[in-house]
Formats: structure tokens, C-alpha cells, sequence
């Protein structure tokens, strides 16, 4: 069994966790398969939006889909939530994407 089938057998018995669908998205994403990946990105930032990792991710995959400006509001939004959890790493990582995305 692939890493994607555990994952998916693992969500089967637990879908609505965070941790779980945030790995299968990043598989997804290894596979080019970048509408399934954004789709479960959304989803995570829907059900949980103190999950904090998502946001650099999903943004990521937003800049390179040409969503810019989608892209530049996920950074600032993950920010504030970085920031009203008192976590300074993922605020700082999500800084410096958003101004490296501004810089393009």
C-alpha cells in the first residue's frame, strides 16, 4: 500500500482530521495533482482554521495555480491566526512567503 492508499485508509476511519488530510494534500501535490490538494487545503482551513501549516501550503499551491491575490489574502489570514496563537515560526515562514510573493 502507496503512502496515498494509507492516508486515505487511515481518513476513512477518521475524515475529518487535520494532520491527515494536510499530509494527503502534500502527496497529492509530489503527484501534480494540484485541484485535489487545493481542494483538501480548503477544506482543513474550513473545519480547523488554527491549523496553522495549512496556510503557507495552501498559498503556495494558490501562487502557483496564478491566484495571486488569493494567494497574498491566504498569507495575510494565516498570519493573523499565527499570531493569535502566539506562533512565531509559522508567522515569521508566512512573512517572508508573503513578501516573497509580493516581490513577484
Amino acid at each position: 500500500m502507496d503512502r496515498i492508499e494509507k492516508l486515505q485508509h487511515f481518513l476513512l476511519q477518521n475524515p475529518t482530521d487535520s494532520f491527515l488530510q494536510h499530509a494527503l494534500a502534500l502527496e497529492y501535490i509530489k503527484l501534480q495533482q494540484d485541484e485535489k490538494a487545493l481542494a483538501l487545503f480548503e477544506s482543513i482551513i474550513t473545519q480547523d482554521e488554527n491549523y496553522i501549516g495549512t496556510y503557507y501550503h495552501l498559498a503556495k499551491l494558490l501562487l502557483r495555480l496564478n491566484f495571486a491575490q488569493k494567494a497574498i489574502n491566504t498569507f495575510e489570514k494565516g498570519m493573523v491566526i499565527a499570531k493569535t496563537l502566539k506562533d512565531n515560526h509559522a508567522y515569521n515562514e508566512l512573512q517572508a512567503a508573503l513578501e516573497d510573493a509580493q516581490d513577484e
